[in-house]
Order: structure tokens, then sequence, then C-alpha cells
């Protein structure tokens, strides 16, 4: 059965590789968010609150109806805390239902074994957990002693991928934790990433010494359990800028609980449009469109997905900010999650 959906998973894969090749205007990643509510409160963080309602289950659905429409490929559910949605498996259900591709990124705390096997019986394909020290402090409790019985309750049920994503940066008071955590995530049998977070404004900060010395470290240990750091993730931890063409709203599609098309969770109100009015018209113009974050970006995801077209379309610069006539009223929300850029570690 676990053969059965790893083939079919690297079928995908294969689907997504060879489409991002061959086209240019087809969205391959969205990024969803169910609920703003989360059940913790990290203190690094300000992509959550602690009293929306989820978003009804029939907006869900409807959207995962339109990005399928658009072409996307892969859809990654985020919060907030995603499995506080009541519906969490039925919008993962739908997701599959259009052969898209389903992820979710959750801080792990409602996992139990019953949950887990649910989610395998709506078919989700990949899992994130971030894991941000080993012992919980005041900056955030997502620590592997609270979580660990969690990692051993998926190694034991899941049978979609798992990864631990570790930190340096962002004032976490032990950076060598991010070691323990790789390791631990290795030896169960998970992949892992590293990821560099700045402050809360979501600027970009070089890592201290200590940091960057785990960082190192992290690169040069064997390519069985860590992949090699390329020049992007290298600049980065320098506080160096990037030289890339970002193709945020038209390759990588952040939606909002409000159902609104943005950037990315840092660039939250640009271009701003509903989902069910986002056109071709509106990929296309993104996709050639410069975006004056990109050289300090950190958003690892719209980074790799943009590596489809590195060599092709040169960007222009925007006449003037956009502002679509078709949002009544102010778009802008405030500045994302603090910038992470992830090291895939198989």
């Amino acid at each position: 059965m676990q053969l059965t959906r790893k083939l079919r998973r690297k079928a995908r894969q294969s689907r997504l590789i060879i489409a991002g090749v061959l086209s240019r205007h087809r969205p391959l990643l969205a990024h969803v968010i169910p609920t703003r509510r989360c059940n913790l409160s990290c203190s690094y963080c300000n992509e959550y609150d602690d009293h929306s309602s989820p978003v009804p289950l029939n907006l869900m659905l409807g959207r995962m109806d339109r990005l399928a429409e658009l072409g996307v490929m892969v859809v990654i559910m985020s919060g907030g805390e995603p499995l506080l949605h009541p519906d969490a498996e039925k919008i993962i259900e739908r997701v599959r239902r259009h052969k898209m591709i389903a992820g979710l990124i959750t801080n792990g705390y409602l996992l139990t074994a019953e949950r887990i096997e649910s989610l395998n019986r709506a078919g989700l394909e990949y899992l994130q957990i971030s894991i941000d020290n080993v012992k919980p402090d005041e900056v955030s409790v997502k620590s592997l002693k609270v979580l660990d019985k969690k990692l051993q309750l998926l190694r034991e049920h899941a049978e979609f991928e798992v990864n631990i994503n570790s930190v340096l940066g962002g004032g976490f008071r032990n950076p060598e934790d991010a070691v323990s955590i790789s390791r631990r995530a290795v030896k169960l049998g998970f992949t892992s990433t590293l990821g560099i977070i700045h402050d809360g404004t979501g600027h970009l900060r070089p890592l201290q010494p200590e940091e960057k010395a785990i960082f190192d470290a992290l690169r040069k240990v064997g390519k069985r359990h860590y992949a090699r750091l390329n020049r992007f993730q290298e600049n980065l931890a320098l506080g160096k800028p990037n030289e890339w063409r970002c193709r945020a709203g038209a390759r990588y599609l952040y939606v909002c609980e409000n159902g609104l098309v943005h950037y990315c969770s840092q660039q939250r109100g640009y271009p701003g449009i509903p989902l069910e009015r986002y056109t071709r018209e509106d990929i296309r113009r993104e996709y050639t469109t410069r975006k004056t974050c990109a050289p300090y970006c950190t958003v690892a995801c719209v980074h790799q997905i943009s590596l489809f077209d590195s060599w092709r379309a040169p960007q222009h610069s925007p006449a003037r900010p956009f502002a679509d006539p078709r949002v009544k009223g102010p778009s802008r929300f405030p500045a994302g999650e603090p910038g992470r850029t992830e090291l895939q570690r198989s």
C-alpha cells in the first residue's frame, strides 16, 4: 500500500517537473490558509491570532476547485494551525480529487494516532513540522522534548512523507539545537530542512558567528543526510542579496483566509485579488513583473518554484504600485511571518 502511494507520488512529482519546464503561465504551487487561528503563540511569528474562525468549508472547497481550474499542481495548507480547521481532511480530499498534490504545515501538537490515520484516508501526501528547539523556552514551545512522541506516532502510522524543519537565527538561545533536531529527524526516517529565521519584520540579517559555524557544519555533513546548499542559501546566511526572477503571483500563489491572492506571506496585499477573479491575464502580468523584495527574499518555496524559469522571460518593474480596481477598499495586510529559507536534506 505504502509502496504504491510512494510510486504515485513520484509520478506526480515527475509531472510537476515536466509541467514546470514546458509551461510558463501555469501556477505550480498554491499556499492556502484555512484558518488564521493557532493554538500556540511563538514570539517570532506574526502569522497567527487566537480568535479567528475557520474559513467555511464550502468556501475552501470552492477555492480548491478554482486552483484546479488554474492548473495548480501542489496545494499546501498552513495557518495559523490548519489542523484547527474542523474539516481539514475534507479539504485535502477535494485537493486529491483534482489530482493535485496535497501538503500540510503544522506545529504537530494536535497529532494523534487517530488524526494521522484520518489524514492517511484523506490522501495527504506531505506533512511538515517546524521544531525550534530541544527544550521549550519563552521564544517557542515547539520543542523536540514535547514533540518527539508525536514524531514517533508519525513513524508508526503516517503513510505520507514527513519533513522536520529546524531553525537558525531569530533569537533562539541554543542554535546547536538545530543539529540535534535534524539528526533525530533522519534517525526516524524523515527528511529534514533547516530554516533561517530573521527578525519580526521579516528583514534579512546575517547569522551570528556561532550560528554561521553550525550552518557550515550542517553543510559539510554527508550527502546521504543533507543536500548541498546552493549559493542562494549561502548568501542569505551572510545577509547578502540574491539575483533571481521571482515568479510569485504566477507560478506561486499565496491565498489568505479572506480568499485573496498575494505574492507570499511577507507581501500580503499585493496584488490582493480575489481568487475567483484571478485570471490568466493576472498570471501573465505577475510572471514578468519584477518584485523589489526579491534580492533579500527568504521564502524558499517561491525561490524553488521560480527556478523553473530562471533562464527565460526577463522581468520589468511595474510602472506604479499595483492597485487592482476589482478590489474595493484597502487590500494591504501586515507583513507576514519572519522569513525562512529551507535547505532540503534527504
